[in-house]
């Protein structure tokens, strides 16, 4: 039977995962991607599904919540999870990838599909007829966005991501370092730079008054008299140095977990490095974005115990974010509500992360093709990570609404059945599979997923 084309707008970790959910059940699908002919403050590549802030999509553990919703995400035949799977690096009980190997993973998958037309060129306009899911993620160029902008009737909302430096592998000295895992999670997937509470305070001095990257225009128009409106789940590192002395050796800096095995204790603090390519040659600072000039960089970090004469392959960067007020605006399907024929997906939306960015593209995606069939659109349990992500960006609140990372506190609570929250965290888990496989069951939704019809 023949159904009318599907378009979405944006190439990014959404819309790759909506453009295959889509086309594996029979639609033609047309994908929008800008780039390399229009590009962003923080992309690097043409590829698809390129990773910008981290190489890391989170905890890997089926009882956390970023385990869960990846491992929902995997029985649902996630076309992102099958190539971070594939392109993984160490990374302890996290999964991080090798980022060009990932990113052109997905890029083969969609560019080789029959049904898939990859398209290279900027939309300005929304398309008023058809079906479409807009998926241009938190850089959406300025053009469209005046467009959803007068689509949703009100102003947009912003937040101030930032990149994490990345150095060589070979530069590091790793006398001064070691190997390790939080707990011994896995194998021994990082490098810990150890600090001394003499080395921290000095770090502490220096990232406190460096210089930082003033804001550029279309940045500065839409920071509040108090500066740049970050979001609170990725804070350069300056901003939350600010915050107090010890409120790194608390955070990114933490050294729970860990052990010298050079002295048997545990340090004062530690600035931990991951694995950032397939070959293991270069390395990210965990938690450290951040918006210094690069110079500072290069000085303040350099303070780190072994990383003195490292060679900085990637600078720290900040960039501005939008996203909607999807409570107001969507449906737990991803569908506009007062428009049919517009699904939204990704960050665009306020599912923070990349993993949350996939879920809401599958989700855009399968509901698409579902009302393009003529069939009902789905939203999942709310016993489920996805179907609980889903409800929560789709229910109006009273306070402002913020985007949103997977966690257990969304899901309906067992709190009473369970005191441990290990245990309680490993029935949320049990309860959310149990669900998802009955329901995928009932509603067949696997039935008619077939990656190559020819």
């Amino acid at each position: 039977m023949h159904h009318p084309p599907l378009t979405i707008i944006g190439g990014g970790l959404a819309g790759s995962e909506a453009a295959w959910q889509a086309a594996i059940r029979g639609l033609d699908v047309t994908l929008y991607e800008m780039r390399p002919r229009a590009n962003t403050p923080a992309h690097k590549t043409d590829l698809l599904a390129e990773l910008v802030c981290s190489n890391s999509l989170g905890s890997n553990l089926p009882d956390r919540a970023p385990g869960l919703l990846k491992e929902e995400l995997r029985r649902l035949g996630s076309l992102i999870m099958r190539a971070a799977d594939a392109t993984a690096v160490p990374a302890g009980g996290a999964l991080a990838v090798g980022r060009e190997a990932f990113a052109r993973t997905v890029t083969d998958a969609l560019t080789r599909h029959p049904r898939i037309t990859l398209v290279r060129e900027e939309v300005t306009r929304l398309p008023e007829q058809g079906v479409v899911i807009v998926a241009t993620g938190p850089l959406t160029s300025d053009a469209l966005a005046q467009e959803i902008v007068a689509l949703a009737g009100a102003e947009r909302l912003y937040f101030y991501d930032a990149m994490a430096p990345i150095v060589a592998l070979e530069s590091i000295d790793q006398s001064k370092t070691f190997r390790a895992s939080r707990y011994d999670r896995g194998e021994a997937d990082y490098i810990n730079c150890p600090m001394t509470q003499e080395e921290y305070d000095r770090f502490i001095e220096a990232l406190l008054s460096a210089e930082t990257i003033p804001l550029r225009d279309f940045e500065r128009a839409d920071a509040s008299e108090h500066g740049a409106r970050f979001f609170e789940a990725c804070l350069p590192i300056e901003v939350l140095a600010r915050r107090g002395h010890n409120a790194l050796a608390f955070g990114p800096l933490k050294p729970v977990g860990l052990r010298d095995p050079r002295t048997g204790r545990r340090p004062y603090a530690v600035v931990q490095l991951r694995q950032d390519n397939l070959a293991g040659t270069l390395y990210n600072l965990v938690g450290f974005q951040t918006n210094l000039r690069w110079p500072e960089q290069k000085r303040v970090f350099g303070l780190i115990p072994g990383l003195e004469n490292a060679e900085w392959v990637r600078y720290g960067q900040m960039h501005r974010n939008t996203f909607i007020n999807a409570p107001a605006l969507l449906e737990p399907t991803m569908r506009w509500r007062t428009r049919p024929g517009i699904y939204f997906a990704g960050q665009i939306v306020g599912t923070e992360g990349y993993v949350g960015s996939t879920a809401s593209g599958f989700l855009a995606g399968l509901n698409a093709a579902r009302a393009l069939q003529g069939r009902a659109e789905v939203a999942l349990p709310t016993t489920t990570m996805l179907g609980a992500l889903a409800r929560y960006i789709a229910t109006p609140q009273e306070a402002a609404f913020q985007p949103m990372k997977p966690n257990m506190g969304l899901l309906p609570s067992l709190e009473a059945l369970y005191r441990r929250k290990r245990e309680r965290n490993a029935a949320y888990a049990q309860r959310s599979l149990d669900d998802l496989r009955a329901f995928i069951a009932a509603e067949a939704l696997l039935d008619d997923a077939v990656e190559d019809p020819t």
